[in-house]
């Protein structure tokens, strides 16, 4: 729509005799533009959140809790229930772990890759930790990328000392945190170190989340180290039985699996879940918050339209006798039209240029308070020319129905 300069002063002197109206919507396109701008860089945010992979078969894969039973039989009993579990029809593997990812059951601990490396060293790494038994790489489904899985021998030497941490020397580690502990280069082979324990790389994964992810620094959630587990020294240290089978008969297993540890351990409680119920359970807060801020959203978009609008219609009622004087001198429906969604237009882009400032102190007050990021420019912009939009599309109908008054009812006196 191309507007004359000459056309914009008449619009701008009616603007300055209606100036309340047009601060209000002036307001009401800020306020919306700034909630809408952080709103939805919010939702992208636990969208994304949500979404994010993690390498393991979560589509087949289910974990079985054993509460009650008597510490010093646990290891003893747990080849009994392995077998037990392998035997279920359907059931591809079977092993022991402490953890699972975004169970929020995270064992952390700080590694360094010098032997003098302490937890309060900056250069220190924090991981979470994962101790996994015979079979448990290939039950989770873990990608290989580099090395190999644990062997026997490091899987029966496997025991725990006075700290949380197994007396064997090998480790398996993440992608991500490979590169956390040496940048552009390669793991294998290598040590890290907390003392008085050193552990040498001898594989390294497909990144898996943590029992717990950082929303800031999605990097973070991937620095994960598994450790072997054997039965004998896994005392104090296992909290799930992982079973991994096709995802058609997984409801299937999960029911078998709870009713044969039951079984075997009476007095025990078993409870069985999908991992898929697992990660759903750990971003259910996300997603019902993405859900709320959409809501707002669409509540916020609705009452913007609904009080330009409004106040539009009212103001077309006050210029009644103006426009029959326009039309009455030659101006056409399409003038009149042209000239309401250019008073619009420039009321919606003084409403914008205030909202990206609102938007921007919102953001930055939002950072200093509850740890959020910091919003990606195009997001204002964006915000801006939905607001421009919905303000051409909400004056529409005022508009057209000031172009179609006839200029002898317009200019009819009360």
């Amino acid at each position: 729509m191309a507007i004359r300069p000459i056309e914009i002063r008449p619009i701008l002197a009616s603007l300055r005799k209606h100036r309340i109206p047009a601060m209000l919507i002036v307001l009401e396109i800020a306020l919306a533009c700034a909630v809408l701008s952080n709103a939805v860089f919010m939702i992208s945010k636990r969208v994304s959140d949500i979404r994010l992979p993690n390498a393991i078969d979560e589509q087949g894969l289910v974990a079985v809790s054993l509460r009650g039973t008597d510490q010093k039989l646990v290891g003893s009993d747990i080849p009994r229930n392995l077998a037990a579990l392998r035997s279920i029809p359907g059931v591809q593997q079977a092993a022991i772990t402490n953890s699972l990812p975004l169970s929020r059951n995270n064992w952390g601990w700080g590694f360094g890759v010098s032997p003098d490396a302490t937890l309060s060293r900056q250069k220190s790494v924090n991981v979470s930790l994962y101790f996994i038994g015979e079979g448990g790489a290939r039950t989770l489904g873990l990608k290989l990328l580099q090395g190999r899985f644990f062997n026997a021998d490091e899987l029966g030497d496997s025991k725990f000392g006075k700290a949380a941490l197994p007396e064997t020397h090998a480790v398996i580690m993440t992608r991500q945190a490979a590169q956390h502990f040496w940048p552009g280069q390669s793991a294998l082979g290598r040590t890290i170190y907390s003392r008085p324990f050193y552990y040498t790389v001898v594989g390294v994964v497909d990144n898996v989340l943590r029992p717990n992810v950082f929303t800031q620094n999605t990097e973070k959630s991937y620095d994960v180290l598994y450790f072997p587990m054997s039965a004998a020294g896994s005392m104090g240290a296992l909290s799930y039985y992982i079973v991994r089978g096709a995802p058609r008969d997984r409801d299937r297993i999960m029911r078998d699996a709870e009713q044969k540890l039951a079984e075997l351990n009476p007095g025990a409680v078993a409870k069985g879940e999908t991992y898929l119920s697992v990660r759903d359970k750990y971003f259910a807060d996300m997603s019902s918050m993405a859900w709320m801020l959409v809501l707002v959203c669409v509540v916020m978009l609705a009452v913007t339209a609904f009080g330009i609008v409004g106040l539009t219609s009212f103001w077309v009622g006050q210029r009644r006798r103006q426009i029959g004087i326009r039309r009455a001198v030659g101006a056409t429906r399409g003038q009149i039209l042209r000239y309401f969604q250019t008073e619009n237009f420039l009321l919606s882009a003084a409403g914008v240029l205030l909202g990206m400032a609102f938007a921007f102190a919102i953001n930055l007050y939002l950072m200093q308070h509850y740890e959020m990021d910091r919003m990606p420019w195009y997001y204002l912009p964006g915000g801006a020319i939905s607001l421009w939009l919905l303000g051409q599309l909400a004056v529409l109908g005022p508009a057209r129905r000031a172009a179609a008054v006839p200029p002898v009812v317009a200019t009819r006196s009360a």
